[in-house]
C-alpha cells in the first residue's frame, strides 16, 4: 500500500493509476490524514441468467388475470 499526497497524486496520476491497475491500492491523503483510495476498477457482471430455473416452483392461475367487473370497467373508463 503506497500513500500520496494530493500533490504526488495530481503530479504522477498516470504512474498511480498504472500501480492500481497491476494490483496495489494507493492511499491519497491531505497533510497525512488519508482521503481517498485508488484501486482497480473491476467491471460488476451480472449474475448468469439460468433459463427455466424457476419451472415448478411457481404456479399460476388460469385466471389469475381476471378482474372483478367494477374494476374492469374502471379500467376501461365506463365507470365516474
Amino acid at each position: 500500500m503506497h500513500v500520496a499526497n494530493i500533490q504526488e497524486a495530481k503530479t504522477h496520476l498516470s504512474r498511480l493509476a498504472a500501480r492500481a491497475a497491476a494490483g496495489e491500492e494507493i492511499i491519497i491523503a491531505r497533510a497525512g490524514k488519508p482521503v481517498a483510495r485508488l484501486i482497480a476498477y473491476q467491471s460488476e457482471k451480472p449474475p448468469k441468467r439460468i433459463p427455466g430455473i424457476w419451472k415448478g416452483r411457481v404456479k399460476i392461475s388460469r385466471d389469475f388475470d381476471k378482474l372483478p367487473e367494477p374494476i374492469a370497467a374502471a379500467f376501461r373508463g365506463e365507470v365516474e
